[in-house]
Formats: C-alpha cells, sequence, structure tokens
C-alpha cells in the first residue's frame, strides 16, 4: 500500500506511475488522498488543542475549588462541558477521515519503477536480460495452462479456495519443479556472490 508520505512528497511521480499502470483516474485519486491526510491532520490539530485546553481547565477547577472559588469554578465547568462534546464530535470526524483515507490507499496500485516503460499488452514490454536459448517449439505445441490440466500439476481452483486469490497449490510433479525452480535460481543467487539466509519464520 502506498504510504501518505510518498504521495505528499513524490506527487507528480505517484501520477506519472500511475497513469503508466492505466490505473483510471490518478490525478483525482492522489487528490483525494491529500484533501483527507489534511482534513484528517487539522481535525487531530484541532483536537489535541481542545484535550490539553480541557486538562488545563481541570487542573484550574480544582485550584479554584480548593481556595472556596466555587462561582468561578462551575463557570469554568460549563466551558469543560462544551469541550467534551465537541472533541466527541472531531474523534468521530477524525475516524471518519482515517477510514477513508485508508480505503482510498487500498485502491491505488503501487507505483512502477522509473524504468519501466508504459505498456498495455504484452508486446509493449521490453527484454532486460535473458538465460540461455528459446527453445524452438515443434507443431502441435501445447500452451502451459493446457500441460497444467493434462497432467494435474497445478489447482488453481483449490489455491482460490484456501487463499483467496493469485496462489496455486502445486501437485505431485508440479510441487518438485516448482521446488526444483527455486533451487536453481538460489545456486544462480550464490554463484553472483550473494549468501543464502534463512531466518525465522513465525
Amino acid at each position: 500500500m502506498l504510504q501518505v508520505s510518498v504521495i505528499k512528497n513524490q506527487t507528480a511521480q505517484v501520477i506519472e506511475g500511475l497513469t503508466k499502470k492505466g490505473f483510471a483516474q490518478a490525478e483525482t485519486a492522489v487528490q483525494q488522498a491529500l484533501d483527507l491526510d489534511q482534513t484528517r491532520r487539522q481535525t487531530q490539530t484541532r483536537l489535541d488543542a481542545q484535550l490539553a485546553e480541557a486538562k488545563q481547565l481541570a487542573k484550574d477547577i480544582g485550584r479554584l475549588m480548593k481556595a472556596g472559588q466555587k462561582e468561578e469554578a462551575e463557570a469554568i465547568k460549563a466551558r469543560t462541558a462544551a469541550l467534551k462534546a465537541s472533541s466527541k464530535s472531531l474523534e468521530e470526524q477524525l475516524n471518519q477521515a482515517n477510514e477513508a483515507l485508508t480505503e482510498l490507499l487500498y485502491t491505488l496500485p503501487n507505483v512502477p519503477h522509473a524504468t519501466v516503460p508504459a505498456g498495455s499488452k504484452a508486446e509493449d514490454n521490453v527484454t532486460v536480460d535473458q538465460h540461455g536459448e528459446l527453445p524452438a517449439l515443434g507443431e502441435g505445441a501445447q500452451a502451459h495452462w493446457d500441460l497444467i490440466k493434462a497432467y494435474d500439476i497445478i489447482d488453481f481452483e483449490l489455491g482460490t479456495k484456501i487463499t483467496g486469490a493469485g496462489f496455486p497449490v502445486y501437485k505431485g510433479q508440479g510441487a518438485r519443479l516448482q521446488r526444483a525452480l527455486i533451487n536453481f535460481f538460489l545456486d544462480q543467487a550464490q554463484a553472483a556472490g550473494y549468501t543464502e539466509v534463512q531466518p525465522p519464520i513465525l
């Protein structure tokens, strides 16, 4: 999720990145986020000031009551009651602004790196690096999604039931292939000078 600080400090870059990614009305969404953040900050400032005033008035009431100045203390109590009601209203406004901002930020995708070219189809992609030679597929070659079904090595439907979306279940040879690919890339990383580390996972 994009951080508000990033949107504030890199507004133009964020709008450009969202637009590059095909996000509709990027400028409008970013401006809404900035407006909600400003509302949230202003409301927080007003709330903090009122809470500080109420705290000071409570001390003043105690001091006046101790000095026997009951009428003056009662007059201040009316102000503290008004502050209490106003503070409650500000807290509700603050919660609403926070919730609205969070919901909006959930809809904003991450911004691609500046070097990523704009594009909406596979032909727009740029090959940065390629390992080995691409095999020449003969006549009758099948797409990977057809091979997956034919050999029953990946279950997308089960993965969706477990996690919601985007994480398939690898089965049998599919699980072995996945593990082999992980080992291959770890070996490549080690050959490039990286040290493999396995931290504790909770």
